[in-house]
C-alpha cells in the first residue's frame, strides 16, 4: 500500500544531480509506484557536483570578526547612482551612518539632462554624496570633436561635479563603437587639460583583471567570476598589457592632471604592474573598489602593498549599498580574520583573509588620501 505524502516536497535548492533525482523519486511517487523517501540528499560524489553548485564553508576554529563600523570615518570613491528615489537615497544615508561612511563618491558618467536629473536627487544629502560627470563624446568620430565636449565638462562643473568618471576601455576604446579612442588619445588631450585646469580628478577604468583573460577552463582559478566578466578576441581589441599602457602613456601626458585608476588598474594578479605605475606618476592614485575577493586570497602581500603605497590608495566599494558589503570590506582591512567566505558578494571559491591593516594606513586609505583630492572634506571635516 502507497503511504500518503502528508506534506509536499520540493527539490529547491539543490543541485542539478539532485535535482534531478529528486524530481524522479516525486513523479514515481505521484505515479503510486515508490513508497521510499526521496535520495536527494544522499551525498553527491565530487565527481557528480557541479562547480556552480559548490558552497564551501570554513570548519576552522580560529577567530571570526564583526565589524560593524569602520574604525574611522571613511570617504567611498567609487559608487555609483544605485538610489533611484528619494526615499532609496535616505536609506542609503541611514546605512552610511550606521556603517561609518562620512561620504560617498557617484560616479554618475553622466553628462546634460541625466547628470542634472542625479544632482537633483542626491542635492538634498550635498554634504553626503560627491557628483562626478562623464565626458560628452557626441561627434568624437567627427572633424572639430572637443571644443563642445569641453564646454559641456565646464557646464557640469558649475553645476557642482567635482570629478570626472568612470571613463571605462575594456580594450575596444572608451566609448562602444569608438573605433579606438582610448585615454591617451590626442583627441582626449584638451578633456583632460581642462580637468586639471578645473581640478576634477579623473576615474579610469582599463581592462580587466587577467583571469577574465586567461582560457576558460579548469586552469583559471577565478573561473566562475572570470566568466561572466571575460574578455573575448576581437580585432582591433587591445590586450591588458595594451590597455594598461593607454593609461600610462595619459598620466605622463597631462601631469596636471590627478588621476585615479580604479579597481587598482585590474593588475590584481600582479601589482608589481600598478607600483611601478605610482612610482612614475605622482599624479596617479589608486581605488581598491571591488577588488577585495580578488586580493583578499593573498593578505600578506596586500598588507605590504597597501603599507607602501599607504598615500596613493583610496577606499571604494563599487557593489551597491548594502550594510552587510561595507562590513565586508572592513572585515578584510581591518582584522587578520581567516579562510572565511563571503559568497553573497564574491561567486570565487577561494577563500579570504584579513589584511590586519596598521591604524595609519587604515586611516589614509579610508579618508585622508581622498580629502586631498575631493573639493570639499568630508562631513564638513
Amino acid at each position: 500500500m502507497v503511504g500518503r505524502m502528508t506534506k509536499p516536497r520540493t527539490c529547491a535548492g539543490r543541485s542539478r544531480i539532485q535535482s534531478f533525482r529528486c524530481r524522479a523519486v516525486l513523479l514515481l511517487a505521484v505515479a503510486g509506484r515508490v513508497v521510499l523517501p526521496a535520495v536527494a540528499d544522499e551525498p553527491v560524489s565530487p565527481d557528480e557536483l557541479l562547480l556552480k553548485d559548490y558552497r564551501p564553508r570554513s570548519i576552522f576554529n580560529v577567530p571570526q570578526t564583526r565589524v560593524e563600523k569602520a574604525r574611522f570615518p571613511v570617504i567611498d570613491v567609487h559608487s555609483h547612482a544605485y538610489a533611484r528615489t528619494a526615499e532609496e537615497v535616505e536609506r542609503w544615508v541611514r546605512t552610511m551612518d550606521a556603517v561609518g561612511i562620512a561620504k560617498t563618491v557617484i560616479m554618475t558618467g553622466a553628462t546634460g539632462e541625466r547628470f542634472d536629473e542625479l544632482c537633483g536627487l542626491y542635492g538634498p544629502h550635498g554634504d553626503r554624496f560627491e557628483m562626478w560627470c562623464g565626458v560628452d563624446y557626441a561627434g568624437f568620430d567627427q572633424p572639430g570633436f572637443g571644443p563642445a565636449a569641453v564646454a559641456e565638462l565646464e557646464r557640469c562643473f558649475q553645476a557642482g561635479a567635482v570629478g570626472v568618471g568612470e571613463l571605462s576601455d575594456k580594450g575596444g576604446g572608451l566609448r562602444r563603437n569608438s573605433g579606438g579612442m582610448h585615454i591617451d588619445d590626442p583627441r582626449m588631450d584638451p578633456i583632460l587639460a581642462k580637468c586639471g585646469e578645473l581640478g576634477l580628478p579623473v576615474n579610469v577604468h582599463v581592462g580587466e583583471d587577467l583571469w577574465m583573460y586567461e582560457p576558460m577552463d579548469e586552469t583559471n582559478d577565478g573561473l566562475m567570476n572570470a566568466y561572466k566578466w571575460r574578455i573575448r578576441e576581437a580585432p582591433g581589441l587591445l590586450g591588458h598589457a595594451g590597455v594598461i599602457a593607454t593609461l600610462d602613456r595619459a598620466v605622463e601626458k597631462h601631469p596636471d592632471t590627478t588621476f585615479i585608476a580604479c579597481h587598482f588598474a585590474n593588475c590584481c594578479q600582479d601589482l608589481t604592474v600598478l607600483g611601478r605605475l605610482l612610482d612614475a606618476h605622482p599624479n596617479l592614485h589608486a581605488d581598491i573598489g571591488a577588488r577585495f575577493g580578488e586580493t583578499a586570497p593573498i593578505p600578506r602581500f596586500m598588507a605590504r602593498f597597501y603599507e607602501r603605497y599607504q598615500d596613493r590608495l583610496l577606499y571604494g566599494t563599487d557593489m551597491g549599498f548594502d550594510p552587510e558589503m561595507y562590513r565586508t570590506t572592513f572585515r578584510i582591512l581591518e582584522t587578520e580574520d581567516e579562510h572565511f567566505y563571503a559568497r553573497d558578494l564574491f561567486t570565487y571559491h577561494w577563500p579570504l583573509h584579513g589584511f590586519g591593516l596598521e591604524e595609519t594606513v587604515l586611516k589614509k586609505v579610508y579618508r585622508e588620501n581622498a580629502r586631498r583630492l575631493l573639493k570639499r572634506p568630508a562631513n564638513g571635516e
